[in-house]
């Protein structure tokens, strides 16, 4: 499926983006990379402000695509992007983002406790990693966005 194809479905709606939008993404991206890195937050906090910055990195890349997603399922919506935008080779990414979601959304609103430090960890470091990819994609493809 392609982007087209989730708009026929009613999974995402066109959007017109602006460099100013896709700034402001991107500094939430560095406040919560930053925010997610310090000593006095809990390891559930650092993985879901961790994911929140994950998170705006796969809306930067399908608001660039023209689109946005619908309320209902915006976020699995969002994440599940990668691979249609960035290629079948990132599905593990989408993968990995997926089940992140899943653990964050139960730590947000069930149980505290449920983050170790190495996974609050590993999610930053997949962030960071992960933001290069965006910002090479958008030299790529739309370089008057870099």
């Amino acid at each position: 499926m392609n982007l087209k194809d989730w708009e026929e479905n009613g999974w995402i709606r066109p959007h017109q983006t602006s460099k100013e939008e896709i700034g402001n993404l991107f500094n939430i991206v560095k406040r919560d990379l930053e925010d997610a890195q310090r000593k006095d937050v809990s390891d559930d906090w650092k993985f879901g402000i961790a994911y929140n910055a994950a998170l705006k990195l796969c809306t930067i890349l399908l608001y660039l695509s023209g689109y946005r997603p619908e309320k209902l399922s915006a976020h699995y919506r969002t994440i599940q992007a990668i691979p249609v935008i960035l290629g079948p080779e990132k599905e593990d990414d989408a993968n990995y983002l997926g089940a992140c979601r899943i653990k964050r959304n139960i730590i947000e609103y069930d149980m505290a406790g449920m983050t170790s430090e190495r996974e609050a960890l590993e999610l930053i470091e997949f962030v960071k990693e992960f933001e290069i990819n965006v910002l090479n994609w958008i030299k790529l493809n739309h370089p008057e966005y870099s």
